[in-house]
């Protein structure tokens, strides 16, 4: 695992990319058709700090009786519908975009086989051989968007404003907030208390311009 910091150089210039995989090898897919369950639709891909990757699936109130409790992280209801999070050791695609530093956003099935898989890798380098292993292990890897961060020189500074592109990214700032601040400082290696802190000199500092400019 390729240790990274936010102020080291592996995190000046993180990507977020999103791309397009056939993966036939998921294993909580496989799981789910052991317990025969077909058409599941993934609606959510997460890295764990644990180094397990959690899968959140939507399922009718007929295929949620298949799934035995024992085998689900937690269950969420969402009026005649049940979201499910599963926890596994991960395949070969979740597995090596972690091993690079990177941390996994989020991910859903385009269909039985085919998922879009969103994730920040730390720099260019990383990202490049994150789809060089996949492709070398036979996958056919779409990438479907690629977004840099580029510091804007302006009101804040740049590890500030790093922080708070991190933030946005991951989902820190989305309503209910799909990752707390415990997650997001250890993906990106520093303590709760220095990201907080940084984060909230950052805002009060948008804050000011917007309202004394």
């Amino acid at each position: 695992m390729v240790k990274v910091s936010i102020m080291g150089e592996s995190w000046r210039e993180p990507y977020h990319i999103t791309i397009e995989v056939e993966n036939k090898n998921c294993k909580v897919l496989k799981t789910l058709v052991s317990y025969g369950l077909k058409q599941v639709s993934v609606l959510d891909i997460r890295g764990s700090d644990k180094g397990s990757v959690k899968h959140l699936i939507l399922l009718s109130p007929s295929q949620d009786r298949q799934v035995p409790r024992k085998s689900v992280l937690k269950r969420v209801k969402s009026g005649s519908q049940q979201h499910l999070w599963f926890e596994s050791e991960g395949c070969d695609v979740c597995n090596t975009i972690l091993a690079y530093g990177a941390f996994l956003l989020s991910g859903k099935n385009v269909d039985s086989s085919t998922l879009l898989y969103s994730f920040i890798a730390p720099d260019f380098e990383s990202y490049r051989k994150i789809i060089i292993d996949l492709e070398n292990m036979g996958y056919l890897v779409n990438v479907k968007r690629i977004g840099k961060f580029e510091h804007k020189r302006g009101i804040l500074t740049e590890r500030q404003e790093q922080l708070l592109w991190l933030a946005l990214k991951s989902g820190f700032f989305d309503f209910p907030r799909r990752i707390d601040v415990k997650e997001l400082a250890a993906k990106i290696g520093i303590k709760p208390s220095t990201f907080s802190e940084t984060c909230r000199r950052a805002l009060r500092r948008l804050v000011e311009h917007y309202f004394e400019s």
